[in-house]
């Protein structure tokens, strides 16, 4: 009721309160979520979503947007962490989600950047990443051929 009248911290408030007590209510754990990213609080969303991911480890949904808010913190620890759950994404959808995806090759991109002048072993190796490439190349070739130009030149701007 807090958040239809506008008042998005006593919404906060009073779902944190909620969650201490029925901390199984995923639905309360998603709406805490969805208002910490509205609020761009990435740190309280991504914490929301792990308790998320706790309860409902094969729901693809929590392990993409979950990631999307890895991706969106940064660092290079988060980033090769949300590259994880891209892949995981993939995994649980039998490699359908052209989200995940797009993520792996946007992690490793980013990732590479962040390692650069690192030893070897920090560095990741590129086949994770040009598998997801072509799979995105593949699926725009069969739904949106039209798009291709504009999928190729955006991962070849990520050096893919």
């Amino acid at each position: 009721m807090a958040k239809a009248q506008g008042n998005i911290s006593v919404a906060i408030e009073w779902l944190n309160k909620y969650l201490e007590i029925f901390m199984a209510d995923h639905d309360a754990w998603r709406e805490l979520a969805d208002i910490y990213l509205s609020l761009q609080m990435y740190k309280q969303a991504a914490f929301c979503y792990e308790e998320l991911l706790l309860s409902h480890p094969i729901v693809p949904l929590y392990h993409l947007t979950y990631a999307d808010v890895l991706y969106t913190l940064g660092g290079l620890e988060n980033l090769q962490t949300a590259k994880k759950y891209y892949a995981s994404t993939i995994d649980l959808t039998g490699g359908k989600n052209t989200r995940a995806l797009l993520g792996i090759c946007l992690c490793t991109s980013a990732i590479a950047r962040l390692s650069k002048g690192r030893s070897k072993e920090d560095k990741e190796s590129p086949e994770l990443q040009s598998l997801a490439a072509k799979v995105l190349e593949k699926e725009y070739k069969q739904r949106a051929a039209d798009k291709l130009g504009l999928l190729t030149s955006a991962l070849r701007s990520l050096k893919i």
